[in-house]
């Protein structure tokens, strides 16, 4: 079970860093800033990049270290 929540942290990483670069329908859903944030922008679109990288990392190093 540990091992396919940290492979949808994967994906989900993937996901939002993904969607700082491109603009989707599926992806601007999913994106953070636009869950968090009242108005989000263009300027704030960085921060799925940031947290896409958090969250990928952490995955990635919660199954390196088993």
């Amino acid at each position: 079970m540990d091992t396919i929540v940290n492979v949808l942290g994967i994906l989900y990483g993937l996901t939002l860093i993904l969607a700082a670069f491109v603009r989707n329908g599926v992806l601007e859903a999913m994106r953070v800033d636009a869950l968090v944030m009242p108005h989000p922008t263009e300027k704030t679109r960085p921060v799925n990049l940031v947290l896409g990288l958090l969250i990928a990392g952490y995955a990635i190093y919660s199954l390196v270290t088993r």
